[in-house]
C-alpha cells in the first residue's frame, strides 16, 4: 500500500512517460465530439480539465476558434501554457487554474463547452454541480460535448468490484456510470437533444497507443518507462489491468444542447 500511495495517478504518470492523448476513447472519441460542435473562427470555447492543452491547441489550429481552458492542477496549467507557446497559438488559447464546480466566468459566455475524462472522477453531487455550471456559462443554444468512462454492466452495483480494482490501479477515486445513467444525469440538469455514443476503452491498448501516439511516440514511452524499474513495473501493471478493464468499461461521448 505504501508503494501505491507514492505513485502518480495514471493520467499524470502516462503524461510523464510522454503520452499526449490521455482520454479513454483516444483521438477517435475526441474527434467525434469536436465534429458535433459548431466550431469556427469566432467561436468562444471553454475547455474544462485541459490537462496538457492538447485538445485546446488542436481546436485553435484547426478551427481558429478562441479557447479558454481551466484545470485544477497547477502543474498541468503550466505544462499546457508551455505547449501553447511552443505551438504559437497563445493569441487563441488561454489556460488558467480553476474549478469545474465554480467556474470563474459570466453567465452565457461560451458557444461550446468541452470536458474530457473528468466528470468520471467526481462524486454524483459534484458531477451535478459541474454540469450545472456548464449550463450556466453556455449561451442559449450552446453545445456541451463530453468524453468519459462508461460502465458496460447493466448497473453500477454489478460493477462495484471492477470499479474498486480500477481505482486501485489509477490512484483516483473514479465513479463512472452506465450509459443510461449518464444520459439521465444530463437530462436532469436540463440539457436537450442528448446524443450519447459508446465505444471501447483504448487508453493503453496496443491499437489505441499506436493510433494516438504513433510508433515513435509509443517507443518513446517505453524508453522512458524502462529508465526506472518502478516505472516499468507500474506501466506494465497499467497495461495488464486495462486489458482486463476493457471487459467492464468503455468510453462514452455525450453531446447535448442548452435550450435556445
Amino acid at each position: 500500500m505504501a508503494i501505491l500511495e507514492q505513485r502518480l495517478p495514471t493520467h499524470l504518470f502516462l503524461a510523464k512517460l510522454g503520452k499526449i492523448v490521455l482520454r479513454p476513447g483516444g483521438k477517435e472519441a475526441t474527434n467525434r465530439i469536436l465534429e458535433a460542435c459548431p466550431l469556427h473562427k469566432g467561436s468562444q470555447v471553454l475547455e474544462v480539465a485541459t490537462n496538457m492543452g492538447t485538445t485546446a491547441i488542436h481546436i485553435a489550429k484547426t478551427f481558429k476558434a478562441k479557447v479558454i481552458g481551466i484545470d485544477i492542477n497547477k502543474d498541468a496549467v503550466q505544462k499546457a501554457n508551455d505547449n501553447i507557446i511552443r505551438e504559437n497559438v497563445q493569441h487563441l488559447v488561454q489556460i488558467q487554474q480553476g474549478n469545474a464546480t465554480q467556474l470563474p466566468f459570466e453567465d452565457a459566455s461560451f458557444d461550446v463547452v468541452i470536458n474530457e475524462a473528468m466528470l468520471t472522477m467526481l462524486p454524483q453531487e459534484m458531477k451535478e454541480q459541474a454540469l450545472s455550471e456548464y449550463m450556466r456559462v453556455l449561451k442559449p443554444g450552446g453545445i456541451l460535448a463530453t468524453h468519459d468512462l462508461v460502465i458496460k454492466a447493466v448497473n453500477e452495483e454489478n460493477a462495484l468490484e471492477e470499479i474498486q480494482a480500477l481505482r486501485d490501479v489509477i490512484i483516483v477515486k473514479a465513479q463512472p456510470l452506465t450509459k443510461q445513467h449518464w444520459q439521465t444525469l444530463f437530462e436532469n440538469i436540463g440539457f436537450q437533444q442528448i446524443d450519447a455514443q459508446t465505444g471501447e476503452l483504448h487508453l493503453v491498448s496496443l491499437v489505441g497507443l499506436v493510433r494516438d501516439e504513433g510508433l515513435d511516440g509509443l517507443a518513446h514511452m517505453i524508453e522512458n518507462a524502462r529508465k526506472k524499474p518502478e516505472d516499468e513495473k507500474y506501466f506494465l501493471e497499467i497495461i495488464e489491468h486495462f486489458d482486463i478493464a476493457r471487459q467492464h468499461f468503455g468510453h462514452i461521448t455525450v453531446v447535448a444542447k442548452k435550450q435556445g
